[in-house]
């Protein structure tokens, strides 16, 4: 059984052959007489959950399944450790896979927190917030709210603010919040109220212990974080709903202060809560936008990724909102962002979210940006060229395509690449298909067929039929 563990982490290949018959035996392993058994079989089938997710659900996801969730309930708390552990993993594989489940599921995780003693019980709600991340809106059921809420909101109610095993627990409601959308309504007013009750106390000890540091402790930021994270997941979640809780809160001042934090955890959180706020209700951010951008702005700095991609993302954001009003606030990000895009070893992530935001601040204003083209065109199509289409890359093209209105020459040399991103849409819809259709058509005839001809040769193969197939280029 050992040996198997070791194994199934760097030669899944291998394995392969042998899974069809090692798969139930490890499973009839689950219910073996030795609680160290059934733990370590709880383990190793979690390293193989990919390629169970991978086959015909009844073939070997149902049998998993169902033996996991009663190990989950097992006697013994190293294996209900271990059973909760596994069963993590699978969601993260299967995600709406499980969907058909769900009632089953939820019965057993529910179960589990009359029986879990505290260590296990953190581990309950790291399991649960997966479960919702995993299938996302289909949780939001009557049934399944009724089932999973009211246990949830028991512990959150015996818990006191100074208590650390709100940490996961905050987390998990997070994902739930997020997954139910407008079934967390009827719970969200004292979460969201205690959420930045939380932010207040924390940001007021740090003020003391800041100038009385022999007389108070600092405070746990954490405590913050996971407040901020939750509250993102509300705004998220309830979308336009979330309005009328802002509107009775302080939140946008505590954001502010939260924004220039020194820990970067803290900032990387506030700007992820603005950008899901911008998203939800715009009315309570627009008056605070000529102090957060200069925030913002110094933010855009690489060397703290998370902080610098939430930073970015927000911008992005706050930009589709704003329209043109956004013109007075370009000069203070756009240096910054360029820079990004040209930087070395930039994480694919960061990258992505640095064209997007560049293109939708073209997108509304195209004469400050449009400029600067030559300067991003190049990694700003590499870097979306692999993305899916949605609507963040929709808008981002669409604010390219209005900047080579603004300055065709910006592009000329760098055109082939543009070409490649353009090509790299799927379904774009029919009104940004037509504006490729004019860019490509436009540059081939200001060109001439012969220049153009020798131009499309550098193409690769699948490229030049694409563009010929969608374009007529």
């Amino acid at each position: 059984m050992y040996c198997m563990c070791i194994s199934s982490v760097g030669c899944m290949q291998d394995m392969a052959p042998y899974l069809p018959e090692l798969i139930p035996h490890l499973i009839q392993c689950l219910c073996d007489k030795k609680a160290l058994v059934r733990s370590i079989a709880c383990w190793t089938l979690s390293r193989y959950a990919h390629w169970v997710v991978s086959q015909p659900p009844d073939s070997y996801l149902k049998p998993l399944m169902t033996e996991l969730l009663k190990r989950i309930l097992d006697s013994n708390k190293r294996v209900q450790e271990a059973a909760c552990s596994a069963f993590a993993t699978l969601e993260e594989e299967a995600c709406t896979e499980l969907v058909p489940y769900l009632s089953f599921i939820l019965d057993t995780l529910v179960f589990a927190f009359s029986k879990y003693q505290h260590k296990n019980l953190l581990i309950l709600y790291d399991a649960i917030g997966t479960l919702a991340d995993s299938v996302g809106h289909h949780l939001n059921q009557p049934e399944y709210i009724q089932k999973l809420m009211p246990p949830l909101i028991q512990k959150w109610n015996e818990l006191k603010d100074e208590d650390k095993d709100l940490f996961p627990l905050l987390e998990c409601l997070s994902s739930v919040a997020t997954a139910l959308q407008s079934g967390f309504l009827p719970y969200c007013e004292p979460v969201y109220q205690r959420c930045v009750t939380l932010v207040q106390k924390n940001l007021a000890q740090a003020m003391m212990y800041n100038q009385h540091p022999d007389q108070y402790e600092a405070p746990d930021k954490d405590f913050m974080i996971v407040a901020l994270d939750l509250l993102s997941g509300l705004a998220e979640g309830l979308g336009g709903h979330v309005e009328r809780l802002v509107t009775r809160s302080n939140i946008m001042t505590l954001l502010f202060q939260c924004m220039q934090d020194t820990m970067p955890e803290v900032r990387q959180s506030s700007f992820a809560l603005l950008g899901d706020l911008t998203k939800a209700c715009f009315l309570h951010v627009k008056p605070c936008i000529a102090e957060l951008m200069p925030v913002l702005g110094l933010n855009l700095n690489p060397e703290f990724i998370s902080v610098c991609n939430n930073a970015t993302w927000a911008i992005g954001e706050i930009a589709m909102q704003m329209g043109m009003e956004m013109q007075p606030f370009v000069a203070l990000v756009l240096n910054n962002l360029v820079e990004i895009i040209n930087r070395p070893n930039t994480p694919k992530t960061l990258l992505e979210n640095t064209a997007i935001t560049i293109g939708r601040l073209g997108c509304v204003c195209p004469q400050e940006v449009a400029p600067m083209l030559p300067q991003f065109i190049r990694p700003w199509c590499t870097s979306l060229r692999n993305i899916r289409d949605n609507e963040e890359k929709d808008s981002a093209f669409r604010g390219i395509c209005v900047m080579i209105g603004v300055n065709p020459g910006g592009v000329v040399q760098d055109f082939i690449f543009f070409c490649d991103a353009v090509a790299s849409w799927v379904n774009p819809n029919d009104d940004l298909r037509d504006m490729f259709y004019k860019i490509l058509h436009g540059f081939k005839d200001q060109v001439g067929e012969d220049n153009w001809q020798q131009f499309s040769e550098q193409f690769p193969p699948l490229l030049k039929e694409r563009l010929s197939a969608c374009y007529g280029v």
